[in-house]
């Protein structure tokens, strides 16, 4: 069974390629109608909303949305949906990224989450995936996006899939499509109650669809490029139902969002100054940046960062393993987790393959860092350990056998495995250098912490007049656990 789950993320991602490759062809579609409750929707995304809505050309406020999911969020609809908002709101500085693996359902998007998802850290993440319904895959990825992060959440239910080979008109009692209809179903009320649960905006994109099949008599199908992945109609309907969610209204309340992200100014009360210039500021929270003062010109003095009387790079929670490169022939990262047990340090990491053989399941391979050197050997098939302790590679989170086994290829001549411990702090803060006055120019000081209360410290080092106009305080809606990748 699970190969066969498997071999059908394969055939998902090969078709995804084909289908997210240029903007939606918008031809002379039928926009689907406003539903009756416009006015209630985008309720749970206005911080985001209000980001966007209030940037001028004087100031510039810095979004990051992402998109993530599979092979559909890396769709063409996503491409479109992010031309709009740009069209939309000119003078955001927006950074969107669409961080969907074609394939990977709920269970393997919770794993790739640790080194895609929350390091980034989005003020909106747009979301769907597949699976993880009964096993709760799908459950903690919104619930760890709760707890590490401050973002909205835009959880989108499914659209209408249909078997490949079945007439537009087929019945819906055929197996195949009672199987997926009964599959989105299920998904989809789940989808309902999480939304409500973690305070989801819920892009009630099914019950949409299926109105406009009545309406303009028309049929799953007729949506599809196969049995699940988008057409150009299912393309455009999916970009205009779910812009009609990203839309922002002052008269939705604040308080649900007004206090998860909090500027304290450098002259608050609430900050205390030392006698050396040094700031000082208690906080509850798991992020906090400096926002630089723009209009001082002269040169900047640096200060050292201390949080709780330690350099930031003393927490291990504040590094991580980046996305390793792709396995061969696909767009899958080679390794799904990268964890650790051992402090980290800023290094580069190489994985060279020993043995491959994809029809006997057999990979061995073995780790070297860039300062820590030759690190120990390991089997796919069981948990490694490096000696360092500094890699944790559980067993089954490589992709590269499975790449080899469905593209019919060889290994390719000296291929390897790379990628980088990155820090989400900095130990000495320097005000970076002014380029564009409208924007804000942020250095976040350490972003990962438990979210509890700290005390933030800046000691000056006597190189010049701190450039700081705001400290930014993120703190998560929900209470922590135990980051994945620290497991």
């Amino acid at each position: 069974m699970k190969n066969r789950l498997m071999i059908s993320t394969w055939i998902m991602l090969t078709v995804a390629t084909a289908y997210s490759a240029e903007p939606v062809a918008t031809k002379n579609f039928i926009p689907p109608a406003p539903p009756s409750n416009l006015e209630e929707l985008g309720e749970n995304i206005q911080r985001t909303m209000t980001l966007l809505a209030t940037s001028t050309p004087q100031k510039r406020n810095h979004v990051h949305i992402l998109f993530y999911g599979q092979s559909v969020t890396a769709g063409r609809w996503t491409k479109a949906v992010t031309e709009n908002l740009r069209k939309a709101y000119p003078n955001a500085d927006i950074e969107i990224e669409n961080r969907a693996i074609g394939g990977y359902s709920a269970p393997t998007l919770l794993k790739t989450a640790e080194y895609d998802l929350y390091p980034f850290y989005p003020d909106l993440m747009i979301f769907h995936v597949y699976g993880g319904v009964e096993s709760g895959e799908l459950e903690k990825i919104i619930a760890h996006t709760r707890q590490r992060t401050t973002a909205e959440i835009l959880f989108r239910t499914p659209h209408f899939r249909w078997p490949k080979d079945l007439a537009r008109d087929g019945s819906p009692d055929d197996p195949a499509a009672k199987g997926l209809c009964d599959a989105d179903e299920k998904q989809s009320k789940l989808i309902r109650e999480l939304s409500a649960k973690y305070g989801c905006e819920l892009a009630e994109v099914r019950e949409q669809l299926r109105s406009y099949f009545k309406a303009n008599n028309l049929f799953p199908k007729d949506t599809l490029g196969d049995s699940v992945h988008p057409n150009d109609l299912g393309n455009f309907l999916l970009e205009k139902l779910v812009m009609q969610y990203l839309r922002y209204d002052p008269k939705f309340p604040k308080n649900k969002w007004r206090n998860m992200v909090r500027d304290v100014a450098v002259d608050d009360a609430k900050v205390k100054r030392g006698a050396d210039g040094s700031i000082e500021l208690t906080f509850e929270g798991n992020r906090i940046d400096v926002i630089a003062d723009n209009a001082k010109q002269e040169k900047a003095g640096t200060a050292k960062v201390l949080i709780d009387n330690k350099p930031p790079s003393e927490y291990p929670e504040l590094y991580y393993h980046s996305r390793p490169s792709a396995s061969p022939h696909v767009w899958w990262p080679a390794i799904n987790k990268i964890g650790f047990e051992k402090q980290l340090v800023l290094e580069s990491w190489t994985a060279k393959i020993l043995e491959c053989d994809p029809e006997k399941k057999v990979l061995t391979y073995e780790v070297i860092g860039s300062k820590t050197g030759p690190d120990g050997k390991g089997d796919q098939n069981k948990k490694f350990v490096s000696n360092s302790g500094r890699v944790v590679i559980d067993s089954g989170m490589w992709s590269v056998c499975g790449a080899l086994s469905y593209r019919k290829k060889e290994l390719p001549k000296n291929y390897e495995v790379k990628w980088e411990v990155k820090p989400l702090f900095v130990d000495v803060y320097s005000a970076p250098t002014v380029t564009d006055p409208t924007k804000e120019n942020t250095v976040t000081l350490a972003q990962g912490l438990s979210n509890t209360q700290h005390t933030l410290k800046l000691v000056p080092n006597g190189d010049g007049p701190l450039s700081i106009k705001l400290l930014r305080i993120y703190q998560p809606p929900l209470a922590e656990t135990t980051p994945e990748s620290a497991k």
